[in-house]
C-alpha cells in the first residue's frame, strides 16, 4: 500500500497543485495573556538602544490594539540595561539622546520599569543623580535578570542588527 501512495502523490500533486494546496497564508489570533516579559538591553554602540526601544513598542502595541485591547497596566514590563547604552540615560547626555530618552520616558508612564546596572553606572563613573528619574539603579544586571526569570518572567534579549537592504530591494 505504501509503495503505490508513494507513487500516486507526486503525480497528483502535478496534476492537481492548487487543489492541494491554499490560496495563501492564513492569519492567526494567538490568545496572548497578560505578559511578564524583562528585557535585557546590552548592546556595542549606544544608538543601539533605539532599535531596543521598537522591540518593546511593538510588543506593547500588538496587545494594546484589536482584539487584544490589553491595557498597558496589564503588562510586566522589565528593562534592564548594562551596556554601552548606559549613557543613554545619563541627564548631561540628555541633548544627544533626547528622542530615545523622550520614548523611554513614555514607555516609563505606561508602567515599564527601567533599571541601570549599578556595577557598569560604577565603571561610568555614575551616581545616582546623573540618571533621568525614571531611572532606578541595581547591585547587578545579572543578578537582576535571574530574579525576574525566578518571578516567572520571560527573557527577551532584543538582536541589534544593521539593515543592509531597503525592504523595496528585497521584496
Amino acid at each position: 500500500m505504501t509503495r503505490i501512495l508513494k507513487k500516486i502523490i507526486p503525480v497528483l500533486l502535478l496534476v492537481f497543485p492548487t487543489s492541494l494546496f491554499a490560496e495563501g497564508a492564513t492569519y492567526t489570533e494567538t490568545p496572548y495573556k497578560e505578559p511578564r516579559v524583562v528585557f535585557d538591553f546590552y548592546f556595542n554602540e549606544p544608538d543601539d538602544i533605539n532599535s531596543a526601544l521598537y522591540w518593546v513598542r511593538t510588543f506593547m502595541n500588538t496587545l494594546m490594539e484589536e482584539p487584544y485591547n490589553m491595557a498597558p497596566e496589564m503588562m510586566d514590563l522589565v528593562v534592564v540595561i548594562r551596556g554601552m547604552e548606559i549613557v543613554t540615560v545619563a541627564k548631561k547626555n540628555y541633548p544627544r539622546y533626547k528622542s530615545a530618552v523622550d520614548r523611554m520616558q513614555y514607555l516609563a508612564m505606561l508602567g515599564v520599569k527601567f533599571k541601570v546596572c549599578g556595577l557598569a553606572a560604577k565603571t561610568y563613573g555614575y551616581t545616582l543623580e546623573d540618571f533621568q528619574d525614571f531611572i532606578e539603579v541595581i547591585p547587578s544586571a545579572i543578578n537582576e535578570l535571574v530574579y525576574w526569570q525566578q518571578q516567572g518572567y520571560v527573557l527577551l534579549t532584543p538582536t541589534i542588527l544593521s539593515k543592509k537592504y531597503s525592504v523595496e530591494e528585497i521584496r
